[in-house]
């Protein structure tokens, strides 16, 4: 098997199984796993990125992994297929293992016009969606239309602004770019303004992963004491990055509790309607 380094196109699953892999979604799930047990609600989605588990932590009785059905990031697949509940396709044998954790749904579908009502929604977190996406405006928009007031959104993204950036960005020219490569990378700072301009408030953003963008499982612990130094020293240029933020609505006030809202999605959390597909052939 070819080094990664010397690939010219790095898939999710061949990445997160190499040592700068594993060592970026292990801080991510971390910091997810500490975020999510504290945020409450009814409907929770994960919007990508199978291989990171984001709501294993989170206790909402809906839970749905969503998953592109057009990005072809994967072995193809058929959608719709026979008999399908609205909006979950199933796969060939291929694909088996792209799907949520058992008890919760896998929802197959459009990412830029997600199958739900407006206003459903209490948690959506993006593992790196945004990077993935032909139109990261678009798929914010969709974001913030099925979120509740005062509902939470979760951004992961790698940080621009880092020596991983920088690798990145001259691996792409010399034709071997270091992390997986579909589109840019999105600086912080403009995730920060597009969230604001739809009414979001930012709630926090916290950078990790110090460590140089090393390849070699031996020479990244080495190098793990710029973890604490980095976190302290030069916060801002960690190679990757997680901000929580929360969907305001002009004029509105939260008093007492809330009430019990009608369900806005079906049982297991499907959609509520079927979305525009088209076969792959």
């Amino acid at each position: 098997m070819p080094n990664m380094s010397d690939r010219s196109i790095i898939d999710w699953p061949a990445w997160t199984g190499s040592a700068p892999g594993r060592y970026v979604l292990d801080w991510e799930q971390a910091q997810l796993d500490r975020v999510v047990s504290d945020i409450f609600g009814y409907h929770a989605l994960q919007l990508g990125m199978p291989q990171l588990d984001a709501l294993r932590e989170n206790r909402m009785t809906g839970r749905a992994l969503v998953l592109d059905a057009a990005s072809g990031a994967s072995a193809p697949y058929t959608y719709p297929p026979a008999n399908p509940r609205p909006g979950v396709a199933s796969l060939p044998s291929a694909n088996r293992g792209l799907h949520a954790p058992e008890g919760r749904s896998t929802v197959w579908c459009d990412l830029l016009d997600l199958p739900f009502e407006a206003q459903s929604v209490d948690l959506l977190v993006m593992p790196h969606t945004l990077e993935f996406t032909s139109d990261p405006h678009r798929l914010l928009r969709e974001a913030e239309r099925v979120l509740m007031p005062e509902g939470q959104l979760i951004i992961l993204g790698f940080n621009s602004l880092s020596l991983w950036g920088a690798r990145q960005s001259l691996g792409k020219v010399a034709g071997r770019p270091f992390v997986p490569d579909a589109h840019d990378m999105i600086a912080f700072t403009r995730i920060k303004d597009w969230i604001k301009l739809l009414g979001f408030d930012l709630e926090r953003g916290r950078f990790g992963c110090y460590r140089p963008p090393l390849v070699a499982e031996k020479w990244l612990q080495r190098y793990q004491f710029m973890e604490a130094a980095g976190d302290r020293w030069w916060p801002i240029f960690g190679a990757a990055y997680m901000i929580t933020a929360i969907k305001r609505v002009p004029g509105m006030r939260l008093i007492g509790p809330r009430k019990q809202k009608k369900p806005a999605l079906a049982p297991g959390l499907a959609p509520v309607a079927a979305p525009h597909t088209r076969n792959e052939h």
